[in-house]
C-alpha cells in the first residue's frame, strides 16, 4: 500500500511585493512597458517536490498601470483588454516540468479577454526567507513568457506611416512573485 503524500503548504501571492509586467513593440521603433497594480492567488509548493506544485492567479484588468485616463478607457474596450466584459485575467497551472532544482517550466491556462489558451512560463525559484515583519516564510519566483495578443481576442491595431503597426503582436510577460506561507 502506498503511503500518502504529506500535504503541500499553501502560499498566498503577496500583491505588495510581487509584480506583473508586460511589454510590446510600439510603432516599430520603441517598446511600451507597463504592468498591473493588483494580483491575487495561491500556490501549492514544496521546494523538494516542485513537479507536484500548482498555482492559480487572478489579475483585475482595471489595475493596469497607466496614468492617462483616455488610454485607460480605451484599454477597457472590447478590441483591447475588454475589462468591462472580462474584468479579470487568470492563470491556472496544469503541469510543472523540472529543468533544474531552481528552474521549471510551468504550463497552464491563461485567460485574457475571456479567451483561454495554454502557455508555458519559464520559471526560476529564488529561495525562501522568514519575513521580519509577519514572521511568515516568504518564497520568491521569477517567470517569463511571450504570447501573441491576437489569439486572446485582442484585435485592435493601426498601420503607421512608413510601414509597420502601432502595437506589436508579441507581448512579453515578466513576473516577480513573492508568496507567504499560510501555516
Amino acid at each position: 500500500m502506498a503511503t500518502p503524500q504529506t500535504a503541500f503548504p499553501t502560499w498566498s501571492l503577496d500583491p505588495v511585493h510581487s509584480s506583473v509586467e508586460f511589454s510590446l513593440d510600439y510603432m516599430g521603433m520603441s517598446t511600451y512597458r507597463t504592468g498591473f497594480r493588483a494580483l491575487e492567488g495561491t500556490l501549492r509548493f514544496d521546494p523538494d517536490r516542485p513537479a507536484e506544485s500548482s498555482v492559480a492567479a487572478t489579475i483585475p484588468v482595471a489595475s493596469v498601470d497607466v496614468t492617462n485616463e483616455r488610454l485607460m478607457s480605451r484599454l477597457m474596450e472590447d478590441d483591447l483588454l475588454g475589462g468591462a466584459k472580462h474584468p479579470s485575467i487568470t492563470f491556472q497551472s496544469t503541469q510543472v516540468d523540472v529543468a533544474a532544482p531552481d528552474r521549471w517550466k510551468v504550463s497552464g491556462d491563461l485567460t485574457i479577454h475571456g479567451v483561454s489558451r495554454p502557455v508555458t512560463l519559464e520559471a526560476r525559484y529564488l529561495g525562501q526567507k522568514k519575513s521580519p515583519f509577519s514572521g511568515k516564510m516568504m518564497a520568491t519566483f521569477r517567470a517569463e513568457t511571450t504570447i501573441e495578443k491576437g489569439v486572446f481576442g485582442v484585435s485592435w491595431n493601426a498601420p503607421v506611416e512608413g510601414g509597420g503597426t502601432y502595437i506589436g503582436e508579441r507581448v512579453q510577460i515578466s513576473l516577480l512573485i513573492v508568496a507567504a506561507r499560510q501555516d
